[in-house]
């Protein structure tokens, strides 16, 4: 009997160089045709290929961290960022990227000391001197706000419609004080933003001032019981994909009270026509609330407003006192929905914690910007994982929860499923293996470059079983993604 052969093929240290730059540049190219995931399988092969300790891993680790900021992963590029540093500490190029992941995050005073640690290595670098500036200006702006903020008196006391005059040469949809909001006068409106003409502000203001005491009357989780034939329809992101929100109702119909809707979060940024957005959710919400619910989401909030466009829009289109007026009604949306009390329907996900209860949920305090931790800062950013068990976001705030995790947290609150947004999907939407979690995401072609599908879910009361609709982005006025955005355009 001979012995076994247990010989493994020996890389020598520059086959390892030659494969991870091969492994390199396959990712570059797919980066450059918007394969961002699949770009990350190259890097990571490049990685795993690279001799131990070499300084070139840093190039491959700072690419995996821009394509992880790419796909909003922006923990995981903080991370890839400071493994590159590792490899080289002189590697300025990871400093952008990690500095770039901190502002994705309104991290702005961890981005503007990365960018110091930037520019005492290269201290002559117009690129990162202009970086440091434009983080330090944030910075500057937002503790002038945090000195001020003792004002509690909220925007919608500061504002009066009776004080606006209409012009002779408005040609839209006009409302008074009384007026009953009409599905007639909700679908006028739609056409006549379609045509990107503006809703005048005296109407835009009554339409909020009307919204809001719709608000505040619900709670932090709202319960809506369904009979058996009843059904609802529940959409993830749009993110100011004014035109595709139009297609949604051409495929499913108009909100009414036998076809109702939930929008889960995200509304606005990014997209261009965020302000259309919001106008015609506030509309149909006015119309009948019955027939448009809304849950917050993530970017229902002046720190992602400021830097994803929608601050910048409203400001455009209107005015900044409007925009306060937006923030303090994203402060009244509730945070969940139960629909039929089988499932609950949140923008992000779990909680780092087990025991929380469907009452830990209708408890919390909504009506504040979202914290930095805590039961609601998790419902706004938290994400399913493949593996059992907590692990560290991907993002940098929030949680990542496994499949265990979300079927205790079911089991003990007696629900079916969990249904959440917050991700780019494919295919518009995606069913975890244990199939009790589901993401729906509702903005087709993300930003113009995704090239995913957009799609929504149709519940019936009597079986409360998802059933998918997919849809193609359809064309828009040619107005750029992030356009009002006044964040970092470098990003």
């Amino acid at each position: 009997m001979e012995p076994a052969n247990n010989t493994e093929t020996v890389i020598n240290p520059e086959e390892r160089v030659t494969m991870a730059e091969r492994y390199k540049d396959k990712g570059n190219e797919l980066f450059k045709s918007g394969k961002y995931s699949e770009a990350i399988d190259q890097y990571s092969q490049a990685i795993d290929v690279s001799p131990p300790g070499s300084p070139k891993s840093a190039v491959y680790f700072s690419n995996r961290a821009f394509a992880n900021i790419k796909l909003e992963n922006y923990g995981l590029a903080i991370e890839d960022s400071e493994s590159a540093l590792k490899a080289d500490s002189g590697f300025v190029k990871a400093f952008y990227r990690k500095g770039s992941a901190y502002v994705a995050l309104a991290k702005y005073e961890s981005a503007l000391e990365t960018f110091r640690q930037a520019q005492k290595l290269e201290p002559g670098n117009r690129d990162i001197a202009e970086k440091l500036k434009e983080v330090k200006k944030i910075v500057m702006e937002q503790r002038f706000a945090e000195s001020i903020a003792f004002d509690a008196e909220p925007a919608s006391s500061k504002i009066n419609p009776k004080d606006l005059v209409v012009p002779d040469s408005y040609d839209g949809p006009q409302l008074t004080e009384e007026e009953p909001v009409t599905q007639e006068w909700v679908v006028s409106l739609l056409e006549y933003m379609r045509k990107e003409k503006r809703l005048h502000k005296k109407y835009l203001w009554l339409l909020m001032l009307r919204a809001k005491e719709i608000l505040k009357a619900q709670s932090s989780l709202v319960d809506v019981p369904m009979s058996d034939e009843d059904e609802i329809t529940v959409c993830g992101d749009v993110h100011g994909q004014y035109y595709d929100l139009l297609n949604i109702y051409k495929l499913n119909g108009y909100p009414s009270a036998k076809n109702p809707y939930l929008f889960n979060g995200d509304f606005v940024d990014r997209g261009s026509f965020s302000v259309e957005v919001m106008i015609a959710l506030l509309a149909w919400l006015v119309h009948d609330p019955n027939c448009m619910r809304l849950n917050r989401g993530n970017h229902e909030s002046k720190s992602m407003n400021k830097l994803y466009g929608f601050e910048g829009e409203v400001k455009a289109k209107y005015d900044e006192p409007t925009f306060n007026f937006f923030s303090e009604l994203f402060c009244l949306l509730p945070l969940a929905h139960l629909l039929n009390r089988k499932v609950l329907v949140l923008h992000g996900g779990l909680f780092s914690i087990d025991g929380v209860t469907l009452d830990d949920i209708r408890k919390i305090n909504r009506v504040q910007e979202p914290p930095e931790s805590g039961l609601m800062c998790e419902m706004l950013w938290s994400d399913p994982t493949k593996e059992n068990g907590r692990h560290p976001s991907k993002r940098g705030v929030g949680v990542g929860f496994g499949p265990d995790v979300a079927k205790r947290f079911l089991d003990q609150n007696n629900l079916s499923l969990l249904v959440r947004s917050h991700e780019v999907k494919d295919p518009g939407y995606e069913v975890e293996p244990d199939s009790r979690v589901i993401t729906i995401f509702s903005a087709p072609n993300y930003c113009d470059q995704m090239r995913n599908k957009g799609a929504f879910i149709r519940f019936r009361g009597k079986d409360m079983k998802p059933n998918f609709t997919q849809f193609q982005a359809v064309e828009h006025p040619s107005v750029p993604p992030m356009k009002y955005a006044s964040g970092l355009p470098w990003m």
